[in-house]
C-alpha cells in the first residue's frame, strides 16, 4: 500500500545557511535601540545592540577558557535576559549549550551534566548550593554565577572579553544545544539539535505565527524547554519582537506586565489558560493589548480554548511539537483556528498517520501514529544511536509516538498516546525513572507507574505498587522518597497497593491493563 503523505498547505519557506546566533541577530543592526529583552520587573534589559555586544563578548571569554567545537557548557537558571546571553555566547564561541531544570535536585543536574560532558556551568546565586553538589563527579571544572558571585565561584561579568566573531562550523550536522528529552519512553536523553533544525524551524514557522512591527511578548515558560527555548527565545529575538522574561509564571504579575507593558502575545500551557479563562482577578487588569494567547506542551481542550478566547476578547490556539522536532511540526494559523486541533502541518514539513498494529497508512479522518519528517528533525540522541533508530527511521520520519487524526481541512488532533510518557502540565514524567527510584523503597517489592488524566494537569503519576513481604508502604513514604530525589512536577500524586504488577512473558509492565483498572 503505498504512503499517504500530508503535505503542508503552507507556502514553502527558504532557509538559510547559517548559524542561530546569526538568524537571531539578523535584525540588530536595523533595530539597534529597540529593547530586544528585559524582565517584566524592569531589572535587567538589553537593547538589540546590547545583546549582540554583549553575546560576542562572553564568546571571547568563553574561547579563552576552551570552549569551542566539541566542548559543552550547562545552564542551569530560570528566565532573565542573560539567558540568551550565555546560550548564544557558548554557541559563537562553537560549543554546544545543555539546558538544565533549574528546579532539579543535585543528582538530575548531576545525571545530565555527566552524560553530556559538560565542563563549564553556569547558574544563579539561588541554585549555586545544589549546582556546587552536582558538579561533583562530572567533568565540570568552572562554576560561573549570572548575578552576585558566590564565595568559590567565577562571576559571570569577569568572563567578558574582547569580541569575536562565530566561530566556524557546519551548520547542518554541528550540535549547538543538547536539552534533555524521555523521547517517546525511557530515561531522559541529549536530543542533538543543529544550527539548522533550529534556524529551519524558527523560518518553518513565519506562515503560521505572523509577528507585525513592535510588538511586545511575555516569556514566562522556561527556557531550558525547547517550546521556552525556540519559539519564545530564539524564535521572537529574530523576528523583531521584544521579550519580556519571567522568571517563573505567576497571573498576578503576568497581568501586571500584560497591562503595563502592552503585551500583544502571551504563551502559554494549558493550565495558564485554564487560569486565562477562570481566575476572578482577570478581570482587574486590561488585557485589550492581546492578541494572540498560544498554547503548546500538552493537548488544549475545545471549551477551556473557547472560553479563555470569549474573555480576553482575542484567539486562543494551539501548535504541536517535540524536544526531538526543534520544536513545531504543526501550529495554527492566525485566523484559521479550528476547535480542538493544533493546526496544521508547518512549511517544508510532511505528516504520515501510520496504523501501529497494520503500519499503513490511514486516509483522511483515520487514527494512527503521527510521523512527520523535516529539516526540524532532530540529528539523533547523543551517544545512543539505538534510541535514535527507534525514533527517526532510514527515511528520515520521526515516530512522534502520539496517536494523532488529520481531518478534511487538513488540521491535525492528538487523541491518545501511545508512549508512556507521562505529560504534567506539559513536562515530561518518564515512568521508568520514578519507577527505578521507587524501587529502592525497602517496604516496595515490584512497582509500575502510568499517567492517568487530570483536568488541570493533563496528566498526574500514578503508582501502582506491591508491598514487600510483611510491610506497608503509604502515599507519604512514596512522596518522601520522590522529594529527596527528583523534581517537585514528577511527584507520585496517587496510589494503589496491588497483588501482583500485570507484565508480559518477556517481563514488560502492561501499562494498559493498570490503566483498565
Amino acid at each position: 500500500m503505498p504512503s499517504i503523505i500530508h503535505s503542508s498547505p503552507l507556502p514553502e519557506v527558504d532557509i538559510p545557511n547559517v548559524t542561530i546566533t546569526a538568524h537571531v541577530l539578523r535584525r540588530a543592526a536595523e533595530l539597534g535601540d529597540r529593547v530586544a529583552i528585559r524582565d517584566a520587573g524592569g531589572t535587567s534589559s538589553y537593547t538589540y545592540t546590547e545583546l549582540s555586544k554583549a553575546i560576542h563578548c562572553l564568546a571571547g571569554g568563553l574561547a579563552e577558557r576552551g570552549i569551542g567545537p566539541g566542548k559543552v557548557v550547562g545552564l542551569m537558571a530560570p528566565n532573565l535576559p542573560e539567558y540568551a546571553v550565555v546560550f548564544h555566547g557558548v554557541a559563537v564561541a562553537g560549543g554546544a549549550v545543555t539546558t538544565i531544570n533549574p528546579t532539579y535536585g543535585a543528582q538530575e543536574v548531576g545525571h545530565q551534566l555527566k552524560d553530556a560532558g559538560a565542563s563549564i556551568l553556569f547558574t544563579i546565586p539561588m541554585f549555586a548550593e545544589v549546582a556546587q553538589a552536582a558538579i561533583q563527579g562530572t567533568d565540570v571544572t568552572e562554576l560561573v554565577i549570572i548575578g552576585d558571585s558566590v564565595p568559590g565561584t567565577t562571576a559571570m561579568s569577569s568572563l567578558f572579553a574582547d569580541p569575536i566573531t562565530q566561530v566556524p562550523v557546519d551548520v547542518a550536522t554541528h550540535t549547538v544545544v543538547l536539552p534533555y528529552s524521555s523521547g517517546t519512553t525511557g530515561m531522559p536523553k541529549g536530543v542533538m539539535l543543529s544550527h539548522r533544525n533550529l534556524v529551519a524551524n524558527i523560518e518553518q514557522c513565519n506562515h503560521a505565527i505572523i509577528y507585525q512591527e513592535n510588538e511586545v511578548a511575555l516569556a514566562a515558560l522556561p527556557f531550558f524547554h525547547i517550546y521556552g527555548m525556540q519559539v519564545l527565545m530564539n524564535g521572537l529575538l529574530s523576528n523583531g519582537v521584544t521579550t519580556i522574561t519571567m522568571p517563573r509564571f505567576d497571573m498576578v504579575e503576568a497581568l501586571q506586565a500584560v497591562q503595563a507593558l502592552k503585551i500583544t502575545r502571551f504563551f502559554a500551557v494549558p493550565p495558564i489558560v485554564l487560569g486565562l479563562a477562570s481566575a476572578p482577578i482577570v478581570d482587574d487588569y486590561d488585557v485589550s493589548s492581546i492578541r494572540q494567547v498560544f498554547s503548546g506542551a500538552a493537548p488544549l481542550g475545545a471549551e477551556l480554548a473557547d472560553k479563555a478566547a470569549a474573555r480576553l476578547g482575542c484567539e486562543v490556539v494551539q501548535g504541536y511539537g517535540m524536544t526531538e522536532l526543534s520544536p513545531v511540526s504543526h501550529s495554527t494559523v492566525e485566523g484559521d483556528y479550528r476547535p480542538g486541533t493544533s493546526g496544521v502541518t508547518v512549511s517544508n514539513t510532511e505528516s504520515r498517520i501510520v496504523d501501529p498494529d497494520t503500519g499503513e497508512d490511514q486516509p483522511v479522518g483515520g487514527r494512527g501514529e503521527l510521523w512527520v519528517r523535516g529539516p526540524q528533525v532532530m540529528t539523533g540522541y547523543l551517544n545512543n544511536p539505538t534510541a535514535t533508530a527507534e525514533t527517526v527511521d532510514a527515511d528520515g520520519w520521526l515516530h512522534t509516538g502520539d496517536i494523532a487524526i488529520i481531518d478534511e481541512h487538513g488540521h491535525m488532533s492528538i487523541v491518545d498516546r501511545m508512549k508512556e510518557l507521562i505529560k504534567f502540565k506539559g513536562f515530561q514524567v518518564a515512568p521508568a525513572e520514578l519507577e527505578a527510584l521507587l524501587i529502592t523503597h525497602p517496604k516496595i517489592a515490584d512497582v509500575a507507574v502510568i499517567g492517568i488524566p487530570d483536568d488541570e494537569a493533563g496528566e498526574i503519576p500514578k503508582a501502582f505498587v506491591t508491598n514487600a513481604p510483611g510491610e506497608s508502604i503509604t502515599l507519604e513514604e512514596i512522596q518522601a522518597l520522590v522529594s529527596e530525589n527528583l523534581v517537585s512536577y514528577k511527584q507520585i500524586r496517587q496510589f494503589e497497593v496491588i497483588e501482583a504488577i500485570p507484565k508480559s512473558a518477556s517481563g514488560k509492565i502492561l501499562r494498559k491493563d493498570l490503566r483498565n483498572r
